[in-house]
């Protein structure tokens, strides 16, 4: 627990309302004198419980002395228990001072005082808290979205490695395919392993296929469409979509998901002939 999550804690008001437990209250004055920022809460914390309790006290009627004094003379004069004054007057105790009499509010007014203090206490430390929540969850949040990026640099970075091992490589024959009249903007690359004759596709800049839609990869032969395996995303580059022994073109038509026997013309993206 750091600093503020400590003084947000509300030990330090428990501690000025004598609700604090004796180790949370000596762990309390151990951090004070080491931490200047947990002193200076707690002094701030103290003169608020005091201003409270100062604009909540309640000043005791004008002519209550004098009433009190003749109650006092009428027991006397009636030989009544001295006890009887405070019977009847259960709401205010009596202390001389200088041979005079003043009333101090019962002790249970005092508390409500503090009661009202520390529950205004008790708001301005939740409010507290959850600022400090909500500084926290903002704070996560950029770090997660940070992590996120992180991650998708990486996997960027993984699939461009693969790209250019398979440029690099002598036995890689790459086919360009380029947009079609509808679709002039669009572009992808088939590589060819000549060795194997397993095809890899990268097409990472065609748009999003919609939802129940697969791009899919054919290989034209003798003027015939053979079905060169369907395209994800999971896959650019790095997975075989599949085997192709012969090819003189490959084209890429966006079908619905799970793929055609046949390619629908009306949907070609792009196209391209394998140089010889």
């Amino acid at each position: 627990m750091n600093t503020k999550e400590y003084i947000s804690s509300g030990i330090i008001e428990s501690y000025i309302l004598g609700l604090a437990s004796p180790d949370e209250a000596s762990i309390l004055e151990c951090v004070m004198k080491n931490n200047a920022e947990v002193k200076a809460a707690f002094e701030e914390a103290q003169k608020i419980l005091e201003d409270l309790a100062t604009a909540q006290a309640v000043a005791p009627p004008a002519d209550l002395k004098s009433k009190i004094w003749n109650k006092i003379q009428q027991e006397q004069i009636t030989e009544l228990p001295a006890t009887a004054v405070s019977e009847e007057q259960p709401e205010h105790h009596i202390k001389p001072v200088n041979d005079t009499f003043t009333a101090a509010p019962e002790k249970k007014s005092g508390w409500k005082t503090y009661a009202v203090a520390a529950t205004a206490l008790f708001l301005v430390s939740t409010a507290a808290n959850i600022f400090w929540m909500n500084e926290r969850a903002e704070s996560k949040k950029q770090i997660a979205q940070l992590e996120s990026q992180q991650k998708n640099n990486a996997i960027a970075l993984q699939n461009m490695q693969q790209k250019w091992n398979m440029i690099s490589s002598p036995e890689m024959k790459m086919v360009m395919l380029k947009g079609v009249e509808k679709h002039t903007e669009s572009k992808a690359m088939v590589f060819w392993d000549t060795k194997t004759k397993e095809v890899y596709l990268s097409a990472d800049t065609l748009p999003k296929a919609p939802e129940g839609m697969q791009y899919q990869l054919w290989a034209i032969e003798g003027g015939k469409p053979v079905s060169a395996g369907m395209y994800s995303e999971d896959k650019d580059a790095k997975i075989a979509l599949s085997t192709i022994p012969q090819a003189q073109a490959f084209a890429i038509t966006l079908e619905k998901k799970g793929g055609s026997e046949v390619p629908t013309m009306e949907n070609m993206y792009v196209m391209g002939e394998v140089s010889s």
